[in-house]
């Protein structure tokens, strides 16, 4: 359940490609767990994975850990917290669904979560996975590679990635890149005083219209 930002790049670019085929963290990750927000102010909703004996494991092979019930927890932690939101009708019955079934794989419960919210929130793009581009390389490399298979002339990327990134090497690859500079919007939440980078889903279910907009509105 990504933050904004990452629906505010991936608004600006044609192409959305998600590196599933890298290693997944061996300490805590965005890609397994996201914070909302109740009465006492943020809470973590986290996903158990299986990572003991594991070793470096890439994210698409990455397991859930069923021995406990999470997605019961989950789901009454999203009850409780967003009943009263004012677009929660309308997306619960697809929370409900989601934590109805068993999944096994991490990817196959990230995947389908990011296609609702896409679609919801109005980027009609599909993400390709890097798994299925049969690319190699690591870091810069990595990314140029996957630029080069997709006939890219532009990576994008937030500002604050500009550090992590060899921009000559990108340079003399003929591919330009595009930085932008995301700050969190502001909009209307439940519970006291507004905290921002929280999952898209609480702007989701406070402003569903008005999601994209609301993004966009991030624009420097």
């Amino acid at each position: 359940m990504p933050w904004p930002g990452f629906f505010y790049k991936a608004a600006n670019t044609d192409v959305l490609v998600l590196l599933n085929h890298v290693q997944f963290p061996l300490g805590t990750s965005w890609i397994n767990r996201n914070r909302l927000k109740n009465a006492e102010g943020f809470f973590w909703l986290t996903v158990p994975v299986w990572k003991k004996n594991r070793g470096k494991q890439p994210i698409n092979k990455v397991e859930i850990c069923n021995e406990r019930n999470w997605q019961k927890k989950h789901y009454q932690s999203l009850f409780h917290a967003y009943k009263h939101a004012p677009y929660f009708k309308e997306h619960i019955d697809f929370f409900e669904k989601l934590y109805q079934k068993k999944w096994d794989r991490l990817l196959d419960l990230n995947l389908v979560i990011l296609d609702y919210l896409l679609n919801v929130i109005g980027i009609n793009k599909k993400p390709i996975l890097s798994s299925s581009l049969n690319v190699n390389n690591k870091g810069t490399g990595l990314i140029i590679e996957i630029c080069e298979k997709l006939n890219a002339n532009y990576y994008v990327a937030l500002s604050t990635s500009k550090s992590h990134i060899d921009i000559e090497t990108f340079k003399n690859k003929g591919i330009t890149i595009k930085f932008l500079h995301f700050k969190p919007p502001v909009y209307p939440q439940l519970w006291g005083d507004f905290l921002p980078n929280l999952s898209v889903v609480d702007l989701l279910l406070n402003c569903s219209p008005k999601a994209l907009e609301i993004i966009k509105r991030s624009q420097k």
